[in-house]
């Protein structure tokens, strides 16, 4: 009866436990976070008047949030407003707002938003990737191809578009076998 089995079962229950209580309170205070940045936000561009930085960073917290009908009108008002942001600026808000109408499977306008993104910012890998994912939603795999390619060529370790352009590779042999 001297087993130590039963105590190292207690021990690793009680591992686990602390664990898991880790992990969901990490989660509770991302959302409790998100939560007050969402309202603090509202309440300061409640009067209409909002920069185009608010505007955007109300747009990410509704993205992480899945809100995405309502990041698109935020990041909508952003795009807009945005005429006198650096090109940088302009090219994250692109993005985000590309992001958030592909989500809810607008990828005409989605492509529309990266694109512009990509005016803003040619070397931005990010809008190139969400480009390329667009592109092949939309049927249009060289085009998707030449995207990710463009990736890699910025960021050659954009584990992403090796992937996807593997992907879209092996399609395309296969389809050229047949």
């Amino acid at each position: 009866m001297n087993s130590p089995l039963p105590s190292l079962y207690l021990a690793g229950l009680v591992g686990l436990l602390a664990i898991l209580s880790i992990v969901i309170g990490v989660q509770a205070w991302k959302v409790r976070r998100d939560e007050a940045t969402l309202q603090r936000l509202q309440q300061q561009l409640g009067d209409g008047k909002a920069d185009p930085v608010k505007l955007y960073e109300l747009g990410s917290v509704q993205l992480r949030k899945r809100l995405f009908p309502q990041a698109v009108a935020t990041l909508g008002k952003a795009a807009q407003r945005a005429g006198q942001e650096p090109s940088e600026g302009q090219a994250l808000i692109h993005n985000a707002l590309g992001y958030a109408l592909a989500a809810q499977k607008q990828y005409t306008q989605a492509i529309r938003h990266y694109r512009k993104a990509l005016e803003a910012k040619p070397d931005y890998p990010v809008a190139l990737n969400n480009l390329g994912h667009a592109l092949e939603r939309q049927q249009q795999q060289k085009e998707a191809a030449k995207a990710y390619a463009r990736t890699l060529s910025l960021d050659a370790g954009n584990a992403i578009a090796k992937r996807r352009l593997q992907r879209l590779e092996k399609s395309q042999a296969s389809t050229l076998d047949q």
